[in-house]
């Protein structure tokens, strides 16, 4: 059994830092931050809402669907944070309908 490690998942537009864990997908760090609006429900991939860019790091995901994230996309490492999981620290922005929670007011 492999053991969880934690890494540092930075949201630039918000200048926001938080831990996710190897077995914890990304938008359930993003849910931990308290913020409002965050979506919660679907975390299967089916709504497109968590959809993000990453910056920078390394991440492994599940299938996502292709009415939200076709070739282009994935070549541009846009993607539903609900499907993400981290392999080394992470630097992201919310492209998605959650982005107007993440920018500075």
């Amino acid at each position: 059994m492999d053991t969880p490690v934690k890494f540092s998942v930075e949201i630039v537009d918000s200048d926001e830092t938080f831990l996710c864990s190897s077995m914890q997908n990304v938008l359930e760090g993003m849910v931990r931050l308290g913020r409002r609006g965050i979506p919660s429900g679907c975390r299967g991939g089916g709504c497109g809402v968590c959809k993000i860019e990453v910056l920078q790091g390394h991440y492994r995901s599940k299938k996502m669907s292709r009415s939200h994230i076709d070739e282009n996309d994935i070549e541009h490492d846009r993607v539903l944070a609900c499907r993400i999981y981290p392999e080394s620290d992470l630097v992201i922005r919310v492209i998605g309908k959650m982005k107007g929670r993440f920018e500075p007011s």
